[in-house]
């Protein structure tokens, strides 16, 4: 059966998946004008703008609920294992396909404000929504919405809850059934309370988990400050091949950056669209640019921070698959968290083991949580287009199953489970990819749209009709009615 998995899980995370990625990026960036870098700033202004309502929530909520899912333990052991088998150079190709998958990142986030809906009461959107509305393909949306579900509602979360286990029983030897249950309890507390509990709960851990995890790099960067431009030439060298230990392996730095950067900042696979829909705003191209920032903060801020932590100490292996090693600084070790926990003793000597168990947990938890908002989004939209008649008792048992699920992930190994939920994540980016590329040119409308009324010195208003878009049902019908409405004073 594992072997099984494992070869279904490398078919599906095989090098056509990461080139797919690459090409998608590289064509929505080329065909926005480099929009990430032409309104950097005004992503950042969009960060802070627009209110919540009572059915969606505010630009900086979806922000920190697409944040949870994309900052989770891939930010702490992906980073190491890119370094691990790929040297330095890896950190550079993660900074570059970060740089490159902002342009997916704002198609597949304004995608999901054309065509979400109000349901229940709230906004809710996504990769299913947009196939079934864009390109009117019901089948592939309820494919997408089936994957999704079983992977983010019963494959991953279970995982994740393992990852918070093991660092809490390491640091603090905390008995892992323990651990399970205050998880389940915590976890339980967020998601009975709904969309608008687990945006408040992300608004407030995900700002707080990601800056003091930048504070200790900053200060262990600071300690060794006189390291930093050997270790930014380092980087630089070893990403093109000049340098003379890691020149040998550039196919593996360009590789293993691409790979863990893409498994981090999710760009394009579809998870962060989910969130983006949810949002209060005017115009879809607003959250998309703020959903483009949140790439640049996952990989060029917290996974830069690992990586700053762990090459300008010295806590790391370097050794190729199926080479010899070239550094071998931390003796026979598996990459991961111990690279983080290693370099942060050099400074705090009885630190690093707490460190990472904390950071684990605010990564992960909040990765569960997105998890749940994900899965919950697409049982709505399956519940819709099927017409079940009680998607309430549906989503109640979602969270029976998750919670028991994240309980049994914390007291027992997960190695299946992350096959499996790999080949789910997998899946999702596959099916998503092709559906933003085909959805290329209302995507493209939008951004053109948003910019010419900047240009004439208008707060942007969305107008699905006056752009020929079809299927954007909200906008056409609700968003004018109540615009209307609030015009009147009624």
């Amino acid at each position: 059966m594992e072997k099984w998995v494992e070869t279904v899980s490398n078919l599906v995370w095989s090098p056509a998946l990461i080139i797919l990625c690459i090409v998608v990026g590289l064509f929505f960036s080329l065909s926005t004008r480099f929009l990430q870098l032409r309104h950097f700033a005004e992503m950042i202004r969009q960060m802070f703008r627009g209110k919540s309502s009572d059915e969606g929530i505010s630009s900086f909520q979806a922000l920190s609920l697409a944040l949870s899912g994309r900052v989770g333990t891939g930010n702490i052991a992906g980073v190491a294992t890119a370094i691990a088998y790929g040297g330095p150079g890896a950190v550079f190709w993660m900074w570059l396909i970060a740089f490159v998958g902002a342009g997916s990142a704002f198609v597949e986030a304004a995608l999901a404000q054309v065509y979400k809906t109000k349901q229940d009461g709230q906004f809710r959107g996504g990769p299913a929504y947009y196939i079934e509305k864009g390109l009117k393909w019901k089948w592939y949306a309820v494919l997408f919405a089936v994957v999704t579900v079983l992977a983010t509602g019963v494959l991953l979360p279970g995982v994740q809850a393992n990852s918070i286990a093991e660092g809490m029983k390491n640091a603090f030897s905390i008995h892992p059934a323990i651990t399970g249950i205050g998880i389940v309890v915590l976890l339980g507390i967020i998601i009975l309370g709904g969309v608008k509990r687990i945006a408040r709960a992300a608004e407030f851990i995900v700002p707080f988990m990601a800056i003091g995890y930048i504070l200790m790099a900053v200060i262990i960067v600071v300690v060794n400050i006189e390291k930093l431009p050997e270790v930014l030439g380092l980087i630089f060298r070893s990403a093109f091949g000049a340098d003379a230990a890691f020149g040998g392996i550039l196919g593996a730095a360009i590789s293993w950056g691409v790979k863990r950067g893409i498994y981090s900042n999710e760009a394009g696979q579809g998870t962060a669209p989910h969130a983006a829909a949810a949002a209060e705003v005017s115009h879809p191209a607003k959250q998309g640019l703020v959903q483009a920032f949140s790439v640049y903060i996952d990989t060029w801020f917290v996974c830069s921070a690992t990586a700053f932590m762990i090459l300008m100490t010295g806590m790391y292996n370097v050794t190729p698959e199926g080479k010899a090693p070239i550094v071998q600084t931390l003796g026979d070790v598996k990459p991961g968290p111990i690279y983080t926990q290693k370099a942060v003793e050099t400074v705090f000597p009885d630190l690093g083991a707490p460190f990472v168990a904390v950071a684990l947990f605010f990564f992960a938890f909040t990765t569960i949580m997105a998890y749940y908002y994900m899965a919950e989004t697409n049982i709505a939209y399956l519940g819709r287009l099927l017409k079940w008649k009680n998607v309430r008792a549906f989503q109640f048992a979602l969270k029976i199953v998750m919670l028991g699920v994240v309980f049994y992930g914390s007291v027992k190994t997960a190695e299946l489970a992350w096959m499996l939920g790999d080949i789910g994540v997998g899946s999702m980016a596959w099916l998503n990819l092709i559906a933003i590329l085909l959805l290329a040119k209302p995507a493209l409308k939008v951004l053109k749209d948003y910019e010419q009324q900047k240009k004439e010195g208008r707060d942007p208003v969305f107008d699905p009709a006056k752009l020929g878009i079809e299927g954007a049902d909200f906008w056409e019908y609700d968003y004018k009615a109540r615009e209307t409405k609030a015009a009147s004073g009624k």
